[in-house]
């Protein structure tokens, strides 16, 4: 450890959030690094404070949180640190530690492409609080390190907006002004503002601005800010809501196997990436076109709601309200075939009202193999209505459960990404490098570029110690 590192405080704030041993110990060398990347970029070590964000794991929840659904999420036991030093002339510079690239970003004057392509992100963060905050926006110098692996579907994006945010509102003291405190009220607010942010909504009182572009809710924010340790949460979405909170059995943990297929969010990808919500939206413009009611329907649940009002005290039992079928087969275009806007319904329906309701109470009582069969359903529901499963990562579904574990799915945006599967901590590693090595044998070329490692539901993003 450096010698500017209070080892005593930094090891009481980590055991105090929650964190293994193993995974504190993981983030003591991170947060090292991000430390060493501002000594060698001649930055004071007087002032710094350092934030911890973790990726996510999507339990179940696939593309559901801008319609309004719900999700079964946790975080995971790696993520980013950035330690911060604010300055005084206006300017941002953020250091990555491990890539070893320096971006410089004037607060008030962005440079409208970025530096190298993860720019965006930092670019979005200030634009946004500049935004809606003006001149209260500080400089700083940040340096970060990251264990997330990138493009994977464990939300390393997220964590960074995440920790940047948390970073510069709090050394620019913007969390004590009236438009935030009136706003931002606790800690599921400031998720739904992130993800207003990265998706470039409006959030209460608090205009829109340009986003990162792709057209997400406030699921990764929300697990990245919200999640208990040992713990599943249930949240439903639009605006963020925490419904219940499950125990994970301290028998199991998760395997995650990291496809090797990058989950691009830009260009050409990004487009692909939206289709799953332009077809959420259009299923609710349909709605409101022909249904006749006082209020518009905001969200596909809201859509869900209003026809289950109609339909009477039946509406929402086991089954997608006719009305909506009937105006998903009537709005069918080029883009959108009849076939996949009533699929994509039936997705968001079984996800929202059964598989996640399901998922939580199997596992509140303790029966894993309950569990494992409504994440079955889950995975055979995206690959039949998303349109964004590969090859791989449903071959990567599959074989974890052929080889023994209690429950798989994929998660993250679809193209790509990983698996997540469920399995005793006794046969982890056995588990682990048994998947790894099926993996190589019939996907070589992307599992030359996988990763697998063990996790359990990790605290969630906090400051850790002044530093």
């Amino acid at each position: 450890m450096s010698a500017h590192l209070d080892e005593v405080l930094l090891r009481q704030s980590l055991d105090a959030a929650g964190f293994t041993e193993v995974a504190a110990v993981r983030y003591r060398s991170l947060l090292d690094e991000a430390h060493e990347a501002l000594d060698a970029g001649g930055v004071g070590r007087d002032g710094r404070r350092a934030w911890i964000a973790p990726g996510r794991i999507e339990v179940l929840g696939k593309h559901v949180d801008y319609a309004g659904g719900r999700s079964l999420l946790c975080t995971v036991e790696r993520g980013i640190v950035m330690v911060v030093r604010p300055r005084n002339d206006g300017v941002v510079t953020v250091r990555d530690a491990r890539r070893r690239e320096v971006l410089t970003l004037p607060v008030h004057a962005l440079p409208k492409k970025g530096q190298v392509p993860w720019s965006v992100y930092p670019r979005t963060v200030i634009q946004r609080l500049v935004h809606n905050f003006g001149d209260a926006v500080r400089g700083a110098d940040i340096a970060l390190a990251s264990n997330l692996p990138p493009a994977a579907g464990v939300s390393s994006s997220s964590a960074l907006t995440v920790g940047l945010t948390s970073a510069l509102t709090a050394i620019s003291d913007i969390n004590a002004l009236p438009a935030w405190r009136t706003t931002i009220t606790d800690r599921a607010a400031f998720a739904g503002y992130v993800g207003a942010l990265e998706n470039g909504t409006t959030f209460g009182a608090l205009t829109g601005e340009r986003g990162v572009g792709t057209m997400g809710g406030a699921q990764d924010q929300t697990a990245i800010l919200c999640s208990a340790p040992g713990r599943l949460d249930v949240f439903a979405w639009a605006p963020v809501r925490h419904e219940r909170s499950v125990p994970w059995p301290a028998t199991h943990c998760f395997v995650v196997g990291v496809s090797g297929v990058i989950a691009a969010k830009t260009g050409s990808a990004k487009e692909r990436y939206n289709r799953a919500a332009r077809t959420a939206h259009h299923l609710v413009a349909a709605w409101n076109a022909g249904a006749g009611m006082p209020e518009p329907a905001r969200t596909l649940r809201e859509a869900f709601e209003q026809a289950a009002l109609q339909a009477g005290p039946d509406g929402i039992v086991g089954e997608v309200p006719s009305s909506l079928i009937d105006t998903a087969r009537r709005s069918a275009t080029d883009e959108f075939s009849a076939h996949h806007l009533v699929a994509r319904l039936e997705q968001f329906f079984d996800e929202t009202y059964a598989l996640v309701p399901g998922a939580a109470e199997a596992l509140n009582r303790g029966d894993v193999a309950a569990f494992g069969a409504v994440v079955d359903r889950s995975q055979a529901g995206a690959e039949r209505a998303l349109e964004n499963q590969i090859a791989e990562t449903v071959h990567l579904q599959r074989y974890a459960r052929e080889l023994g574990a209690n429950a798989a799915s994929a998660f993250g945006a679809g193209f790509g990404g990983s698996v997540w599967a469920m399995i005793s901590r006794d046969d982890a590693e056995t588990f682990m490098g048994r998947w790894r090595d099926r993996y190589q044998r019939v996907h070589p070329k992307a599992a030359a570029r996988a990763t697998f490692f063990v996790t359990s539901p990790s605290p969630p993003a906090f400051e850790v110690v002044d530093a």
